[in-house]
């Protein structure tokens, strides 16, 4: 008894102390939270610097709440609109003497990507026109990193360093064997040769039609960088990639001999340099400088770049929603970082309701998903269109689903890096029969009907019921091919031809007219204001919405226990389970019940 009396004190205790920690814990998120909105303006000396890390994952919306007010790294994730802005205000500001470019782009989940980054590059190139310098200091340089770095006025390489650019590769993973050896059955329905997505699971390599289009897009890719570096660097683009192709990852000394690099140095004979530019050669100090996301918080846009398309704040004769469709596709409401039909489709009715909204551009970053979802979504910009302008502008992927919800576009923008197209449909099935039947376990059913029980994973589908499913995969993509040739106004044949769920770049999708001009997010503000006939006096309004603060503190507190998870590893088991971790997250994405999908390659991942 005495030992239950004790025990039930400590739980009592335990319950006490944990109910204060709690409160605690609460009343401290309440005071950070508050404490978001009492952020003095940033302090910025004349001649400051403003420093842009490449580490920060770039997305296209705007992050729900910034987690780096209470984690401390407050440049984890930038948003691109708040980077590009930063950037061209900086260009003209006569407050700022410079930009500095420091650390390593690392891509994750769609951020980063070569769309946004071309826009990022955009940027950069109108603060070197604009006469000021731009200083970047690299390590060990990738692509991407190379990609930005290049439009510096000054590129210098760590001495030890490296420049691992030695072309773009993809690595499809494949699970069929370990499926055969678990015993987990696949059965798929697909239409169109190039529709490759359910290759990892009914193949142990790439079919030659799936071969033939990754190549074909990388090449598009490559180009398109391999030009525009070399550009920057004053080089041809043989030229560079007879470098690439005779180094493979190539050395500070030969990266400067091939004009790749202007100069290689230590960081802290960078960080000198960039004292004495800064008036502060004989101080303890660091060079004048401010972190680029404090300075988007103070960036005045110039009276002569003051467009329309850069004002938010304006009061005017009415507003752009820009909407930002950025994830997978799902059936319902759909979570975090994820594009929900109903959710998405309530949302764009809304602005089509809304009479102070003159315009909506659609920012898609998106592989695709649910056709259903997709429909859904499509649906409502068909009626919004009826009644004002739908601009698109397709970001990094705006493939298969992501096609799909673009379509219909008055105008659609893309980049050249842009994936699009993979105009085509899936039905992948499991069936763990084999896998229970190892462990003892069986099943059995009573049903009223022939199909009753189709949608099963508890044994392989029959051929009557797999007809059933391809049946609906053909009418599905028909229907997608129809509302192509409808809306792009191409023959259905044609349409036909460049669909079988093949993949395109931006660049190539314009020649085919999958997209009607080569250009980014502002370049189709602009069109829509035109489109609107606003001018230059209006208001620009991000969607989704920031949250409200209960659904602040959930995110925050899963936030927390996920740390360390956030952000891509570099070690080689960080990788592999990163990789894993992403495709298995997609795959929990697929929650459409008739299992028909609109979704570019799973495993369509460039380095």
């Amino acid at each position: 008894m005495k030992n239950f009396f004790t025990s039930m004190l400590g739980a009592l205790a335990a319950l006490v102390i944990f109910a204060l920690g709690g409160a605690v814990l609460f009343l401290g998120l309440l005071g950070l939270i508050a404490a978001l909105g009492r952020d003095k303006a940033p302090a910025l000396e004349r001649g400051a610097y403003v420093v842009y890390d490449l580490s920060s994952n770039i997305t296209d919306a705007p992050p729900p709440i910034d987690f780096g007010m209470f984690t401390g790294d407050r440049n984890k994730t930038l948003q691109l609109r708040t980077v590009t802005r930063a950037l061209r205000a900086a260009a003209h500001d006569s407050r700022i003497a410079g930009v500095f470019l420091k650390g390593s782009v690392v891509p994750l989940d769609y951020g980063s990507g070569y769309a946004a980054l071309r826009e990022v590059r955009a940027a950069l190139a109108e603060v070197r026109a604009a006469g000021k310098p731009i200083h970047a200091y690299l390590t060990n340089a990738t692509t991407r990193d190379m990609y930005l770095a290049s439009t510096a006025t000054d590129l210098t390489l760590d001495p030890y360093g490296m420049i691992v650019m030695p072309g773009l590769a993809s690595e499809p993973m494949f699970y069929t064997g370990a499926f055969e050896k678990y015993g987990v059955g696949v059965q798929v329905t697909r239409v169109g040769k190039y529709k490759s997505f359910v290759e990892p699971f009914t193949r142990k390599d790439m079919s030659p039609e799936n071969r033939e289009q990754t190549q074909k897009l990388l090449n598009d890719i490559w180009g398109s960088l391999l030009a525009e570096i070399a550009q920057s660097r004053g080089l041809t683009p043989e030229k560079l990639q007879s470098v690439v192709d005779a180094e493979g990852i190539i050395r500070p000394e030969v990266a400067q001999a091939a004009k790749l690099v202007d100069r290689t140095a230590y960081l802290d004979e960078v960080i000198n340099d960039l004292k004495k530019q800064t008036g502060r050669a004989s101080s303890k100090e660091t060079f004048k400088q401010i972190p680029l996301a404090n300075y988007a918080k103070i960036a005045r846009e110039p009276a002569e770049k003051d467009s329309g398309a850069d004002k938010t704040k304006a009061a005017g004769r009415g507003s752009i929603a820009l909407v930002y469709a950025e994830g997978d596709i799902v059936d319902g409401e759909g979570d975090m970082n994820e594009i929900g039909g109903t959710k998405f489709a309530r949302e764009l009715r809304e602005l089509r309701q809304d009479k102070d909204v003159k315009a909506v551009v659609l920012r898609v970053n998106s592989p695709g998903g649910s056709a259903p979802a997709s429909e859904a979504i499509q649906r409502e910009i068909r009626l919004t269109k009826q009644v004002k302008p739908v601009i698109v502008s397709m970001g990094s992927y705006a493939a298969s689903g992501g096609y799909w919800i673009s379509t219909y576009g008055d105008y659609i923008f893309a980049e050249p890096t842009t994936i699009t197209g993979s105009i085509g449909v899936f039905g992948i099935q499991f069936d763990v029969k084999k896998l229970a039947n190892d462990f003892g376990i069986t099943f059995d059913s009573v049903k009223t009907g022939k199909f009753a029980d189709a949608i099963t994973i508890t044994r392989p589908k029959t051929d009557e019921e797999l007809a059933v499913f391809q049946r609906l995969v053909d009418w599905i993509y028909g229907e997608f091919v129809t509302k192509v040739a409808e809306s792009r106004k191409l023959k259905r044949p044609f349409v036909e031809d460049i669909a079988q769920g093949r993949v395109w770049s931006g660049a190539e999708a314009k020649k085919l007219g999958l997209v009607d001009e080569i250009g980014g997010l502002d370049a189709a503000m602009a069109y829509a204001a035109k489109k609107a006939e606003l001018g230059g006096n209006y208001d620009v309004t991000e969607y989704p919405r920031k949250k409200d603060l209960s659904e602040v503190i959930s995110d925050f507190l899963d936030d927390m226990k996920n740390a360390g998870g956030a952000h891509a590893s570099t070690s080689v088991v960080g990788q592999v389970m990163q990789r894993v971790t992403t495709e298995l997250k997609a795959l929990k994405s697929f929650n459409e019940p008739s299992g028909l999908y609109a979704r570019m390659p799973l495993d369509l991942a460039i380095h």
